[in-house]
């Protein structure tokens, strides 16, 4: 396969190019050339894709079996790059997310769940539900149904620039007594982004379009075996203090940003980890195991370091020093 990837440098682009290599695609990246090169292997071209000029010298008059793309700021980009290849791709991926749903997420919930309003004209990347919403559109508009629309929930795993299970992973690494929100069996949602990049590839391959809410069944792992398995991942002299979520709220933590990954399993947050995800299933998608996630996520930051994100304002703040030792200490009564 042809594979055009918009990125390629971090997370579910690299996880993409990697993957596509190593199934003996060709692989077109196009960047801005600001995070390092792509992997070795591809065929790098660099553009802004804000400059309509620059993206159309970049792809030339080239054709490609199948665009990935991940782009997450103003829809006006993407609908000019979709112009652009309407007629020289047969497939085109995009990792959309299940923020475009009307908030708050209703638990059980699919993909026939209302959505929130979009211009795939907009050139504000201020909202970003609006704008993954408006790029969704845009693509539609262009491709129809030879677009595949991967609603993603909670992506994590090795590349990630969020932060959120590094996050968890530096924290349990310093050891000592860790702040575990409870309850322990609480059910987790995700998706590893090598199986999101990787399941989407498939979907090229086979010309599958839709909606999908691409992200682990519910129940796929629960709190306390992701934060288990970040304990045996690093190695760490670290003890899990379970708090309940009542003394959590008690202390102002409402999780998801405060305690990243976890919400608690009531309240406006709870749909982010009880999304109905079938369809996705179905076409395909599988989830490794939280352990191999972990492990390996602790791998990549030993080997790169945690990468300067390029959305800072999406990176969780984590629990300050002062406000886990008061949890702390009430926990032990």
């Amino acid at each position: 396969m042809r594979l055009l990837v918009l990125g390629g440098t971090h997370h579910v682009g690299r996880a993409a190019v990697e993957a596509a290599l190593a199934r003996g695609d060709e692989v077109t990246t196009l960047t801005r050339g600001k995070s390092g090169p792509p992997a070795g292997g591809v065929e790098a071209r660099y553009a802004d894709r804000r400059d309509p000029g620059a993206l159309e010298a970049a792809l030339g008059d080239d054709t490609w079996d199948a665009v990935l793309d991940t782009w997450s700021q103003e829809p006006a980009v993407v609908r000019a790059g979709a112009r652009l290849l309407a007629d020289r791709v047969g497939h085109y991926g995009y990792v959309s997310s299940r923020s475009v749903y009307a908030w708050p997420l209703v638990p059980g919930a699919d993909e026939s769940a209302a959505v929130v309003d979009g211009d795939p004209d907009s050139e504000d990347a201020g909202d970003y539900a609006a704008a993954k919403r408006g790029a969704e559109l845009a693509l539609l508009d262009s491709f129809g149904d030879r677009v595949l629309l991967a609603r993603a929930g909670l992506v994590i795993g090795p590349y990630e620039q969020v932060g959120r299970l590094p996050w968890w992973l530096e924290r349990i690494a310093r050891g000592g007594e860790v702040v575990a929100p409870g309850p322990p069996d609480r059910p987790l949602q995700y998706v590893d982004g090598r199986d999101l990049a990787a399941w989407m590839l498939d979907c090229a391959r086979s010309a599958t379009g839709g909606v999908f809410d691409a992200v682990s069944l519910p129940g796929h792992t629960t709190t306390e075996a992701l934060l288990r398995a970040c304990v045996a991942a690093t190695g760490a002299d670290a003890s899990l203090v379970w708090v309940p979520p009542e003394a959590l709220a008690d202390e102002g933590v409402t999780g998801w940003v405060d305690l990243p990954i976890w919400v608690p399993p009531t309240g406006d947050l709870a749909g982010l980890h009880e999304s109905d995800t079938r369809a996705a299933y179905e076409a395909g998608l599988r989830c490794r195991p939280v352990e191999e996630t972990v492990a390996d996520t602790w791998a990549w930051l030993q080997a790169e370091g945690q990468p300067t994100s390029a959305f800072p304002e999406r990176q969780p703040g984590g629990l300050d020093a002062a406000t886990e030792q008061r949890i702390l200490a009430r926990a032990r009564g």
